[in-house]
């Protein structure tokens, strides 16, 4: 056998000229259609009565009716996404900041052919490809932390994370994080999440104390409010705290950014006490000026632990080898499908080889174009908007008077008009963008933009 014939099957079956056309031909049909989705368009008349008792029979079946009347049809173009409706609309919230090289991505369809001729559909505890070891490679390295482990969910990865650090820390159980936090939705992170309703009539299965975030208005007042609090709750439950959870921007809440001063002085801190740090990163992972947030704050010194997900695809708990968890602690059938795992490999390489992360990255003249058309139309429309906030793709406005009700109709209204959002917080509620930064252009921005002045001015 000669150097340049494939040693394995798998390698003889990918470089098969048959799969390699076939790749192409797919490819080239996707763009063809792709090419039809140039802008937003309406509902098509002929497809709304089966599109709607479609979502009622959906919303039946699931036990709830979906937030947005959307179900997809299985393309799109960039931030464009098609509806079954026919409808077409900008997706600037990204699946909840899955979706950050948009729909149909190239990249992305041609890593999953190769993920549907791989043997599996799932990966997992006893058996996982070569495409595993690439990927968690590629993270501890970009993450510079020593192991990973990874799952399907940015709820499990955050599961693993506490048990990783309860275990390191045992026999302390408890958990300190911030107000307005949002963790997950497990039985255990939905105690952590500081929303009461997330977790109404279940029990409470780990002790969570709770200390005030940033607030960039007040840096030095909110600074030494948060280092009092900490100090306070360390006299009253001596040696009892595992880990303390940080979000590094506070993404449920409204888009919350803080700052290395804040967090370097709770972190000395906790270091001082032999208390974990975890960073969750599930929502800000590639969204700032560096791959994570942590390095974003430079704060790699202190974090023990680090999750991600969303915009990941596959997710993961990272963590330093002080950390190391007993063999049994971490496993699960499923860590996830092979094409999520290729997807996340395809997505780390666009993440670090393409100019994202910077002063000058793609995140940050995202925000400033964005930012800014939004903070013309603040100044235009003082009574209904104020904003914009955020960090790098991650960005809000309040629209009206911040009324939870008013900003849930003005977000459906800005859906019916052809732009995807979200809400975020309370008191105030804010619209909230997570946008496909892989895919948008300052065109789009700035299509949205005037939609959604259209919208304010209804």
């Amino acid at each position: 056998m000669s150097d340049n014939q494939p040693r394995l099957a798998a390698e003889a079956l990918a470089a098969d000229p048959r799969v390699m056309q076939a790749k192409q031909l797919l490819l080239d049909a996707v763009k063809t259609h792709q090419n039809t989705l140039t802008g937003i368009r309406p509902a098509n008349p002929d497809l709304r009565l089966n599109y709607e008792q479609l979502l009622n029979d959906f919303g039946e079946r699931r036990g709830s009716k979906l937030w947005f009347p959307f179900m997809g049809s299985g393309i799109g173009n960039g931030p464009l996404v098609e509806l079954l409706d026919g409808s077409v609309k900008y997706d600037f919230i990204s699946g909840i900041g899955a979706h950050y090289l948009g729909h149909s991505h190239p990249a992305f369809i041609a890593s999953s052919i190769d993920a549907a001729i791989s043997d599996t559909i799932m990966q997992g505890n006893l058996q996982q490809n070569g495409d595993s070891a690439t990927l968690l490679q590629l993270l501890t390295q970009a993450a510079k932390m020593d192991h990973g482990f990874l799952s399907s969910s940015g709820a499990m990865a955050n599961e693993n994370a506490l048990k990783i650090a309860f275990q390191k820390r045992f026999p302390a159980h408890r958990i300190l994080a911030f107000e307005h936090c949002f963790a997950g939705r497990s039985l255990a992170l939905s105690q952590i999440t500081d929303k009461p309703s997330f977790r109404e009539g279940l029990p409470a299965v780990v002790a969570v104390d709770y200390l005030p975030f940033f607030d960039a208005s007040r840096p030095e007042e909110s600074t030494q409010h948060a280092v009092a609090t900490l100090k306070k709750y360390l006299e009253r439950h001596p040696k009892e705290y595992a880990l303390m959870l940080f979000e590094m921007v506070q993404g449920e809440s409204g888009f919350y950014p803080g700052s290395k001063e804040f967090f370097t002085e709770l972190m000395i801190i906790l270091k001082n006490n032999h208390i974990s740090i975890l960073a969750d990163e599930v929502q800000t992972f590639g969204r700032t000026s560096a791959l994570f947030a942590f390095q974003h704050f430079e704060l790699q010194q202190y974090v023990d632990l680090a999750t991600i997900g969303k915009l990941s695809q596959t997710c993961a708990t990272l963590f330093n080898k002080d950390h190391r968890p007993r063999p049994g602690l971490l496993s699960q059938t499923f860590t996830s499908s092979s094409s999520a795992i290729r997807a996340s490999i395809v997505m780390l390489h666009e993440l670090l080889n393409n100019d994202y992360f910077g002063i000058n990255g793609k995140n940050a003249c995202i925000f400033e174009r964005f930012s800014k058309k939004l903070d013309e139309l603040s100044k235009k429309h003082p009574k209904l908007i104020q904003g914009p906030y955020g960090i790098g793709s991650m960005i809000a406005f309040t629209p009206f008077d911040g009324e939870t009700q008013r900003v849930t109709r003005f977000v459906h209204a800005l859906f019916d008009a052809g732009v995807m959002s979200f809400i975020a917080g309370s008191n105030p509620t804010r619209a909230r963008f997570l946008v496909p930064a892989g895919a948008v252009t300052p065109n789009d921005i700035d299509a949205v933009v005037k939609i959604i002045e259209k919208v304010l001015c209804l």
